[in-house]
């Protein structure tokens, strides 16, 4: 059973459908519109919702934001790449190496701002850290289109024969982001920063780009840094 924490996640798992939920607790002080949207929410999808003293909801609660609302459910239905490559011009973003779950989440938040059309990742038990990246995303991982991928290349692979351009994130043979052309169906394959993108996926790329900086520092950028400036240059290219 996975806890989801606060509000924000809980809302994104009642609106956006990719799990199923056992219960809510509130805190039977809580009577404010958010709360009562929450409720409804839950009676629409016949969720029990339980009133709860704080201490009670405390003494289930991970961490001190889950402002007297905790959920209780199951892991997400997952997505297939077939089902992100049908969107009209898909922008797809591959993660690899992102072990984290609050930078993982972090990366989600971009990605789901950005309008992207699905992420791929390589499969593994998330579960005892879902409500983490839940909340960590501001529920951002319930409404993006997620994939599995037992074998990136193969993916990557998948997605070049439906149209994609593969573009992927490392100095080594690269141009500065901004000069890229984005505005077409693109795959963005951006790895951690300890270890970055497998030579499997690299030997894909059509274009490797990278992130030009304004000083002297060499280290990498974390993911969802990244992911920040090279997603929004997208939104800006297909916007034009």
């Amino acid at each position: 059973m996975i806890r989801f924490e606060g509000a924000l996640s809980v809302k994104a798992v009642l609106l956006n459908h990719r799990r199923t939920l056992t219960e809510i607790w509130i805190d039977e002080k809580k009577h404010d519109h958010d709360t009562a949207f929450l409720i409804h929410q839950a009676q629409k999808l016949q969720v029990p919702v339980l009133r709860k003293k704080r201490q009670n909801i405390d003494a289930v609660a991970e961490g001190k934001t889950h402002g007297g609302i905790v959920a209780f459910g199951s892991s997400r239905s997952m997505q297939t790449l077939e089902e992100c490559l049908e969107a009209p011009k898909p922008f797809l973003a591959l993660l690899e190496g992102i072990e984290d779950p609050f930078n993982l989440g972090y990366a989600l938040r971009t990605l789901a701002a950005a309008g992207c059309s699905g992420v791929l990742l390589r499969p593994r038990n998330w579960e005892t850290v879902e409500g983490t990246i839940v909340k960590s995303s501001a529920g951002a991982s319930e409404i993006l289109a997620i994939c599995f991928a037992e074998d990136l290349a193969t993916a990557v692979a998948q997605a070049a024969q439906a149209g994609c351009q593969i573009y992927c994130a490392t100095r080594k043979e690269a141009i500065p982001y901004y000069e890229a052309d984005f505005q077409g169906p693109l795959l963005l394959a951006v790895g951690g920063e300890m270890r970055g993108l497998s030579q499997a996926v690299l030997s894909q790329s059509d274009q490797n780009i990278y992130i030009p900086y304004a000083s002297s520092f060499r280290n990498a950028l974390n993911a969802s840094s990244a992911l920040a400036a090279l997603s929004f240059e997208i939104v800006r290219q297909r916007r034009k």
